[in-house]
């Protein structure tokens, strides 16, 4: 195994473009350590579904991300069998006839938010359209308030996007999140014990696992996953995906001309910008990956970036194709530990760009607007558009 160096989190090009960076991980090595960091990067697309796949060797463990929970979250970090029982109960909450129902609702949300915006003819598109439409379908879908958006989004930033990037201010900005996390979820709880409504945890409090109710500690861990990932993850993507488009003027024609092309034009954007670079894994015993020996106890971080722009993989892989054949790319991640709730991702991104292409015509970026992404999650908080 040959080490690899970092690239610098602070150089926006570096930030930008990140599939240089991960060709030369591929052309590295299978397995490349980082001993600076105590972990290995694997980027190889066929190494990386392998480590997605076999869950009994590479754990999702609670070792293998501390994000300033106390517990393990439910059911990211709890490994086969048990992972089964709270899919379980998990998936048809995100099922796509589930999420068909959240249509016409998330369609008129967009359209009010659209549709002030465009009439600015400039703006920043992360705040005004990236932020409040998946927080907001996602809070009404948990049963959190919207009125205290501002609030949690802070609290999630403290986690994903801190200010202090040292890894003692990440770790002790987490900590304090994460306590005032469990706080406010345990506050609806009890709301909700006293007093249920039509939401997610409204409906966990009547759940059983196994013939047994769910605890408030199972609620809080499930609710700590989704407060993290319902605040984040579509925004992240929407940025990706209109920087992406902002500067490429064909691409962004081609939804406007033709809107049934919009789904597949949203894998091949996952493909090609991967939101959600990489997911951690901790071996449970001595083992190999792509030839190269791996002790029992390494952290491996699976590059779901790389793989999804990996030349072995993909045909014209560089090339962002509407028109690709295969969009079996792993934005998604895969193996059991797959997203739970990629169908409301793809609901959403897919309404956005609809009713934005159908609102303005050709945009770009704002004149002298360099790019900003975050160095964990690609998100864009700069991300200036005139049109």
């Amino acid at each position: 195994m040959t080490n690899i160096e970092m690239p610098d989190i602070a150089d926006p090009a570096e930030l930008a473009n990140p599939q240089v960076l991960f060709k030369a991980l591929r052309d590295t090595a299978a397995v490349v350590p980082l001993d600076d960091h105590d972990l290995s990067i694997v980027g190889r697309h066929d190494d990386v579904r392998h480590v997605l796949a076999h869950a009994e060797i590479f754990s999702s463990g609670a070792d293998a991300v501390d994000i300033g929970q106390i517990r393990p979250l439910v059911p990211l970090q709890i490994d086969p069998p048990d992972h089964k029982k709270y899919r379980k109960i998990l998936d048809p909450l995100f099922a796509p006839r589930k999420v068909a129902a959240l249509r016409e609702p998330t369609r008129d949300l967009v359209r009010e938010l659209v549709e002030k915006f465009a009439a600015e003819g400039h703006g920043n598109f992360h705040d005004a359209i990236s932020v409040p439409v998946p927080t907001t379908v996602f809070l009404e879908l948990l049963g959190l308030p919207i009125t205290r958006r501002e609030e949690f989004l802070e609290l999630k930033d403290g986690i994903i996007h801190p200010a202090d990037r040292t890894v003692e201010g990440r770790k002790a900005s987490a900590r304090e999140s994460g306590r005032r996390i469990y706080e406010v979820i345990q506050e609806v709880v009890d709301a909700r014990r006293a007093e249920p409504r039509d939401d997610i945890i409204s409906g966990f409090l009547e759940t059983e696992v196994d013939g047994e109710r769910l605890s408030d500690e199972d609620i809080l861990d499930i609710g700590f996953l989704f407060f993290l990932a319902g605040l984040d993850t579509v925004t992240a993507s929407l940025d990706c995906m209109l920087a992406f488009l902002a500067q490429h003027p064909e691409h962004q024609r081609r939804l406007r001309d033709d809107p049934a092309s919009i789904p597949r034009a949203i894998e091949e954007m996952l493909r090609w910008e991967t939101p959600v670079p990489g997911v951690v894994r901790i071996t449970t015993c001595d083992t190999e990956i792509g030839g190269c020996p791996v002790a029992a106890g390494t952290t491996v971080v699976a590059t779901l970036g790389s793989a999804n722009t990996d030349e072995n993989a993909w045909v014209d892989v560089d090339t962002v194709d509407f028109d690709r054949a295969s969009i079996k790319h792993l934005a998604f991640g895969g193996g059991v530990h797959r997203c739970l709730g990629s169908h409301l991702a793809r609901l959403e991104l897919a309404i956005v760009l609809e009713e934005w292409h159908a609102a303005v015509g050709e945009y770009r970026l704002a004149d002298g607007v360099t790019l900003e992404y975050a160095p964990d999650l690609r998100s864009i908080n700069n991300l200036e558009l005139v049109w």
